[in-house]
Formats: structure tokens, C-alpha cells, sequence
């Protein structure tokens, strides 16, 4: 008896010494995927990095349940992707001195958009109006980004200064060589009209000088005979031949496209990543398929 309380006492003061260690693991929670793949790459093994939105749910629009938010609040370094991105951010308090706005520095070139509301299933109305907000999808103002990320970092000292700027210049040096593959890859079709099933794409069209025309589909759903009658009048308005999708639609929507003389591709704007793919990878498969259409015209 002896022998077996010793074992219990012995397996309680382990328990109790990985519980806090567990508990002393910083955390950063991320209001995006690409936010928490820089963070990721910037802090390899120093801390925990969270985004907590379900991947069937839109960021943007996500809403944080009470458990949510308590995490949230918890965390060591809260980063947002600020241009009005994560809707969610407005109606709870958070703790300024552990929020990092990664656009703040980038603000001047931020995009205005167009209002335009609609609905996302059963998340209600909402309105474009405002800014544009997926930054990430022009790699420069990415690289922006991460270096606030770097910043806030080390700042807070999650993880040692050193460690988190070599991480920083080899995470730029990624970035950069995507942006120069981009431009070589859709070089050329700066004179053909893009159209896309959701205005998600305002930097990445400024970055490599394309002209798009957007549409207000759901994501993933069949277009309904509207959303199809709205395609047939753009594409006879800009004579376009090429349609990005925000996520794979039906089979039956893509033969409806291609009744039209669009060739489709599947361009994920990357709110949400795709497992066992890296950021800069995704964008890179989407850049082949888009350089493969524009060759195909």
C-alpha cells in the first residue's frame, strides 16, 4: 500500500509540474490563417498559435462563442489583420496591450471598396462597404505584416529576438520570390477582364495590374439563376474568358461557366488555409493555373 500511494503522489507532482509548463507556453491567437502561418514560421517551437474560426465558418464573419473569447483574452499576443477584417472584433473587449493590428503601418494603401450588401448563409446581412481586407494577397503588404508580427514579438518577448529576426528574413525572402513568380506568371493578362465569384481580390488585382469584375456568390454553392443571368451580362460586358472561384463549386456550375467560354480555376483567397499546404504553396498552384489560362486565350 505504501509503495502504491508513493506512485500516486509521485504521478501527481508530474502532473501538476506539465500542467504548468503547459500553462506557461505562450499563446498567440490569429483572426486569420495567413496571420497565424507568419506567426508560425516567425516562432518555430516558442509558443502556441491559434486561429480558432471552424473551417466551414468565414472569417470574417466569424462569431466567438463565450468560451472563444475567454481564450482569446488569455492569449499573449492577439493579431488582427485590421482593414475590417473579423467583424467579431468590434463587439468584444479585448486587451490593448496584447493586440497587434498588423496593417497599422500599411493604412495609406489600403483599398476602398464599393457597398454592397448581401448574406453568407445564416450569418445574416452584411455590407462591403468600407475597405478592402485581404491584404495578404499582395505579398508585399504580407511581408508588411509579418514584421509587425516580428515586432510584437520580440517586444513581448515570446521568443528571443535573434531567433525570431532569422525566421523573419528567411519568411521575406519566401515572400519576395512568390511575388516575382507572380508577376512573371500572370503576365499578360493585364489586358483581359477576370471575373470572380466574390470581391476578395482587390490587392492581389492592384499588385499585378489586373482588371477584375466581381460577382456576390456563396461559396461553394450551385449559382442560382440570377447569380447566372448576372455571369452572362458580365461576361458579355467585358468579353472575359477567365472566372476565379472563391471554393469549388459544383460540378454543374463549372459546365454552366464553360458553357459561357470561361475557364474556371479554384483561387482560395486563403482566409482559411488547406491542410498539409503551406501559404505560400497555395498561392503558387493558383498562380500556375491562372498563367495556364492566360496562355490557353
Amino acid at each position: 500500500m505504501r509503495i502504491s500511494r508513493s506512485l500516486v503522489a509521485a504521478s501527481l507532482i508530474v502532473f501538476a509540474s506539465s500542467a504548468a509548463v503547459a500553462q506557461d507556453r505562450p499563446l498567440v491567437v490569429a483572426v486569420n490563417y495567413p496571420l497565424q502561418y507568419f506567426a508560425e514560421r516567425l516562432l518555430s517551437d516558442d509558443a502556441d498559435v491559434v486561429f480558432p474560426v471552424p473551417r466551414d465558418v468565414d472569417p470574417s464573419f466569424w462569431r466567438p462563442s463565450i468560451a472563444d473569447i475567454s481564450m482569446i483574452q488569455s492569449a499573449d499576443l492577439i493579431l488582427l489583420n485590421g482593414a475590417g477584417f473579423a467583424t467579431w472584433i468590434d463587439r468584444v473587449s479585448l486587451p490593448r496591450s496584447k493586440v497587434v493590428n498588423t496593417s497599422a503601418a500599411i493604412e495609406d494603401q489600403f483599398i476602398i471598396t464599393e457597398s454592397i450588401t448581401h448574406s453568407h448563409g445564416d450569418g445574416g446581412e452584411h455590407s462591403h462597404e468600407g475597405l478592402a481586407s485581404y491584404t495578404w494577397l499582395d505579398p508585399i503588404l504580407a511581408i508588411a505584416q509579418a514584421e509587425a508580427i516580428a515586432s510584437a514579438i520580440i517586444t513581448k518577448g515570446v521568443a528571443p529576438a535573434d531567433d525570431v529576426n532569422a525566421q523573419l528574413e528567411t519568411l521575406i525572402a519566401d515572400l519576395q520570390a512568390l511575388d516575382a513568380k507572380a508577376a512573371v506568371a500572370l503576365d499578360g493578362l493585364q489586358d483581359t477582364t477576370i471575373l470572380t465569384t466574390h470581391p476578395r481580390y482587390q490587392y492581389f488585382a492592384r499588385r499585378y495590374d489586373l482588371s477584375l469584375a466581381s460577382l456576390q456568390w456563396e461559396a461553394g454553392a450551385m449559382p442560382t439563376d440570377a447569380d447566372i443571368a448576372d455571369l452572362e451580362t458580365l461576361v458579355d460586358q467585358t468579353g472575359a474568358q477567365i472566372l476565379l472561384w472563391e471554393a469549388a463549386p459544383p460540378a454543374a456550375a463549372i459546365d454552366v461557366a464553360t458553357s459561357l467560354g470561361l475557364q474556371s480555376i479554384v483561387f482560395a483567397p486563403l482566409a482559411h488555409g488547406i491542410e498539409g499546404r503551406a501559404f505560400e504553396d497555395m498561392l503558387d498552384d493558383m498562380l500556375f493555373a491562372m498563367s495556364k489560362a492566360g496562355a490557353d486565350d
